[in-house]
């Protein structure tokens, strides 16, 4: 069974992240790829890796990296194949359910956003790659140099209503 939403999964457990922090770097296998590419609408997945720094911060945990990708699209103006690369950095904090926010002010209420949820004190750190990697896609891939020109419309000189004037014109001249 193809799994739609979560088609790669690297678990890290709360519990397997030293105090002193974990480095972490996944490289997508050639299936995973695969489907992952069919789930976002790519012609190729070529290349798809991602390095994270994970921090234990209270009973949560804080994550920081990068995924890199080479993603094969279509360009949307010529339709040949190009390839294009991906480089999103990941800037996150987790924290377990229920997350109760520790005494702040107003001013560093607005600036700071709440934490994402920890589930069963886990971290999936290839969803979390294939989520940015998504972000970081370009839905409209151009190649180089590809400029798109509207097709040209021949001018008859004809105007919206000229129909309608010349109906208008014909009746007022035979009703006079």
């Amino acid at each position: 069974m193809e799994r739609a939403i979560n088609a790669w999964s690297v678990l890290v457990s709360l519990d397997e992240i030293p105090e002193t922090g974990l480095h972490r770097e996944i490289e997508a296998p050639d299936e995973v790829r695969a489907a992952i590419a069919k789930l976002a609408g790519l012609r190729e997945l070529p290349a798809l890796a991602a390095t994270f720094d994970l921090a234990r911060r209270g009973d949560g945990v804080a994550v920081n990296g990068r995924v890199q990708a080479r993603v094969g699209q279509t360009c949307v103006v010529s339709l040949e194949s190009i390839e294009n690369t991906v480089d999103e950095p990941i800037d996150l904090v987790f924290a377990p359910e229920p997350y109760r926010p520790a005494r702040a002010t107003p001013a560093s209420d607005a600036e700071e956003e709440p934490p994402e949820v920890l589930k069963d004190g886990k971290l999936d750190l290839g969803a979390l790659a294939v989520e940015f990697l998504m972000l970081g896609i370009d839905p409209y891939p151009r190649k180089p140099g590809v400029e798109f020109t509207p097709p040209k419309v021949e001018n008859r000189g004809d105007r919206p209503f000229a129909a309608l004037a010349a109906l208008k014109k014909r009746l007022g001249t035979t009703q006079s």
